[in-house]
């Protein structure tokens, strides 16, 4: 055993990063956190047959990597699973388009939070944080497995092919193969466009404040007035997407969450790296409004280009968020 690791807090250190890491292959924080346990206790265990040809780091993301790959293969939550539990508000207009679903669920800035500064390898293309916004982490969920695998691995980590053949169990020309479909199928994703990133300047704040606004007044007008022409509307797990300020007028005046006056509440939170908002419902039978899910909001320039709105199915806890309000 390696004098260095002498407690299982050695290891914890990186729980942080490779919580991110299988965020971005599973699409989950919640099957994420479950592969970080596992892979936490099962590099524990393994302690005294680790050899240190790799860094202790590198060897646990190929514990990890090898896990999250394990996961999808036995199947587990799949986005077609919650199809049959959806259903468009009555009147709302057509899809404008219905890719195949992916299961995909938000990630809490909190837990980007005191990620350690570990520089990538040369061979990066990606930022670490850049590497969690809502349109590159969606374009990973439409790959197979091992292709996500192998581009995290390449081009947002930086590890060499021949370490990621070592890795992975295969070969140097696997893994090019791999990465260069995985690279195709990233640029033709239906989420490539970008602007994944937190508002920086006062009038992308105050774009934020009236999207707020407007949204809790329930005054669709105004909010599509906010949007940029070619603008989305995206509801991952489920497929139906909404583009351009008609399609998502109609659509909103479809929902039914500010029928008979009622008022939803949004709380600004963040997510993936970008504005987003809690929001929360009016209760019928009590005097209080209960949360919902989550809208991720993406901007560019001074323009809503994207809203993605997730529905909680169980990962509501990491974001640390009232349950109820009062109405």
């Amino acid at each position: 055993m390696h004098e260095e690791v002498t407690s299982i807090a050695a290891l914890d250190q990186y729980r942080r990063e490779l919580q991110v890491h299988c965020y971005r292959i599973l699409g989950s924080v919640q099957d994420a956190e479950d592969a970080v346990q596992e892979t936490l206790l099962s590099a524990w265990r393994a302690l005294p047959e680790f050899e240190g040809r790799s860094s202790l780091r590198t060897w646990l993301y190929r514990i990890a990597t090898n896990r999250c790959l394990n996961m999808l293969r036995a199947g587990g939550r799949r986005a077609g699973e919650t199809m049959s539990d959806f259903e468009l508000p009555p009147g709302a207009p057509d899809p404008t388009r219905t890719p195949e679903p992916i299961w995909l669920q938000p990630y809490p800035d909190t837990m980007l939070e005191g990620l350690p500064d570990q520089a990538p390898g040369p061979e990066a293309r990606y930022e670490t944080k850049e590497a969690v916004g809502l349109a590159f982490v969606s374009g990973l969920q439409r790959m197979p497995p091992r292709q996500r695998a192998v581009l995290v691995l390449r081009d947002v980590l930086g590890y060499r092919a021949a370490e990621v053949a070592a890795m992975l169990e295969t070969s140097e020309a696997s893994v090019n193969s791999a990465l260069q479909r995985a690279r195709a199928a990233l640029e033709a994703a239906p989420e490539r466009p970008e602007g994944a990133s937190l508002p920086g300047s006062p009038a992308q704040r105050e774009l934020l404040d009236r999207f707020g606004e407007a949204f809790e007044a329930g005054d669709v007008s105004a909010v599509v007035s906010l949007l940029g022409e070619d603008a989305w509307i995206r509801m991952p797990p489920q497929p139906q997407e909404y583009r351009g300020r008609p399609a998502i007028a109609d659509f909103l005046r479809a929902l039914p969450i500010w029928r008979d006056g009622r008022r939803p509440r949004l709380v600004p939170t963040r997510a993936n790296g970008q504005p987003a908002f809690a929001y929360y419902l009016e209760d019928a039978q009590a005097p209080i409004r209960r949360i919902e899910g989550v809208m991720v909001v993406t901007i560019e320039g001074e323009e809503i280009t994207a809203i993605t709105r997730f529905h909680d199915d169980g990962w509501l806890p990491y974001f640390g968020l009232p349950r109820t309000l009062p109405r």
